[in-house]
């Protein structure tokens, strides 16, 4: 008998069922719920030891805006006078290079964070942030950010934990641009997105979002050619599915050993 598959919603789905990815509603930008804006600020790495009172105190610091896919939140070179939060949507992170591209640096989900986390004067942003479907951010000035670290000094050491993660992470990034395989690059950075987007379903771990093969590239450090090439050989393998703006890894043990250059095996 063949295996009933079954829907996020729990329904029954057709034998020849292949995910759809989730369109935004509306042509307007979305807003935050007082509910919402207090959830997701909790959230935040840096202040998940405060307790609730604390964060209604801090919410009136962050203001809120809505973007249409597309749209800039900021851009390289500006004044980085603002941290933010996406609250609902997802935020591309792109970086200028020296031969005139935009690298995807990441992909941001809500509850992740982006922009200036240090509070010092004269910075500007080193990327640029782009709305990639509608977005609700919530951002705080930076003057207003040091008052909450000035308040709350382990907020400030958290704040200090994350910079120095987070420059590891990036280390790690170019260690594996310079020295790791085509396929060890997509596996990574497919696993990466996986972790952060992905929702568990019959057919692997699903990853629906408007990514382009070519965002995919710029993520992995390759041409588009090639990245659609191993994006292909791994779905011939069965590592994963894909369609229209949506993949699935649908065997994790054997992406991971790819990643890691080991042999996914069979």
């Amino acid at each position: 008998m063949s295996e009933r598959r079954i829907d996020l919603r729990g329904m029954p789905l057709p034998s020849k069922w292949r995910p759809i990815p989730h369109e935004p509603t509306g042509a307007e930008p979305p807003f935050c719920s007082t509910d919402l804006r207090l959830q997701i600020l909790h959230g935040l790495p840096f202040f998940a030891g405060l307790n609730q009172t604390e964060i209604a105190a801090i919410n009136p610091l962050f203001h809120e805006r809505g973007y249409t896919p597309g749209e800039t939140i900021y851009a390289a070179g500006d004044p980085a006078g603002r941290l933010y939060v996406v609250a609902t949507g997802k935020v591309k992170i792109l970086r200028h290079t020296l031969a005139g591209k935009d690298v995807l640096l990441d992909l941001l989900a809500p509850g992740e964070f982006f922009g200036a986390l240090s509070p010092l004067p004269g910075e500007e942003y080193p990327d640029t942030a782009v709305a990639q479907t509608v977005v609700c951010a919530l951002g705080i000035s930076s003057e207003d950010f040091r008052r909450v670290l000035d308040r709350f000094p382990p907020v400030a050491l958290k704040v200090l934990d994350i910079s120095q993660a987070r420059l590891g992470d990036a280390q790690e990034m170019v260690r594996r641009l310079s020295a790791s395989t085509a396929e060890q690059r997509v596996a990574y950075a497919l696993l990466k997105l996986g972790g952060k987007l992905g929702a568990q379903t019959r057919e692997g771990l699903l990853i629906q979002a408007p990514l382009s093969r070519s965002d995919l590239a710029e993520m992995a450090g390759l041409t588009t050619e090639t990245a659609s090439r191993v994006m292909s050989q791994l779905q011939r393998d069965g590592l994963i599915r894909s369609g229209r703006q949506w993949v699935a890894l649908a065997d994790l043990a054997r992406l991971r050993r790819l990643a890691e250059g080991e042999s996914p095996g069979g």
